[in-house]
């Protein structure tokens, strides 16, 4: 295993970012339906958009929270937070960003730890909604370590089985909110992400794997300096699924 040096950004830079970041969450406010459920992910953009939700007069039924981190943001604002388990209806919408995104909508999520709770809440949902600003946007998956949630027992087998697929597995010093640890695998270059979705969830111990291709975004909000681009893939993930 070897670890990262970390990564120093300018405050010019973060600052340009959070900007970009506000820009996305506040153009998702109107994929939210009113009177209804909503999901929402994890992470700072995602942090952004919840303020913005608070702020915008919209209302909906409740939230379904993919952390605990956002379930005690969301209750800060006085929003409603429900358990999946609880929803008769469908969940039209789910909001969250992604850690890398590439042209055929499929993702990187995991960097804040909530990976597994966010793919249950977008794989129950009728339409992701991916935000993020520019720099998400990759041609292919890898640059960013993937993340893999993992049983405590298994953390030794798992990382010996990553490196096998050569990747160079670090222990992230994290417990997620299932219990679980987390292994970054960096070095790898994801030119199937499909198949190696596929691969890593067969390694026992494995909970679940930072990618999100089998279930990647419907609509993707990219935010830059020239503004809010909106692009959907040729054919959506669900486009088959019929609103309920």
């Amino acid at each position: 295993m070897r670890f990262q040096a970390p990564l120093f950004i300018s405050g010019k830079t973060m600052e340009l970012q959070n900007q970009l970041k506000q820009m996305a969450a506040k153009a998702a406010l109107e994929y939210v339906v009113e009177g209804e459920y909503l999901g929402v992910g994890t992470g700072t953009t995602v942090g952004f958009f919840i303020t913005e939700l608070a702020t915008s007069g919209k209302k909906v039924k409740g939230c379904v929270s993919s952390s605990e981190a956002t379930t005690r943001q969301l209750l800060a604002y006085g929003i409603p937070v429900c358990d999946l388990n609880d929803i008769v209806d469908y969940l039209p919408v789910y909001i969250d960003g992604c850690d890398e995104i590439d042209g055929n909508f499929c993702m990187i999520k995991g960097g804040g730890g909530a990976l597994t709770r966010e793919k249950i809440v977008a794989q129950a949902s009728e339409k992701f909604v991916c935000i993020a600003d520019e720099s998400k946007v990759v041609k292919q998956l890898g640059a960013f370590p993937l993340p893999l949630e993992v049983i405590p027992m298994a953390v030794s087998s798992v990382s010996r089985a990553m490196e096998d697929l050569g990747g160079h597995p670090v222990v992230r010093d994290f417990i997620t909110d299932n219990g679980n640890n987390i292994i970054d695998v960096h070095g790898l270059q994801i030119k199937e992400p499909q198949l190696l979705e596929n691969a890593i969830n067969k390694i026992p111990g494995v909970v679940t794997c930072g990618i999100f291709a089998h279930r990647g975004a419907d609509v993707l909000l990219v935010a830059s300096e020239a503004g809010i681009k909106v692009t959907k893939p040729k054919k959506s993930f669900f486009s088959s699924r019929k609103a309920k």
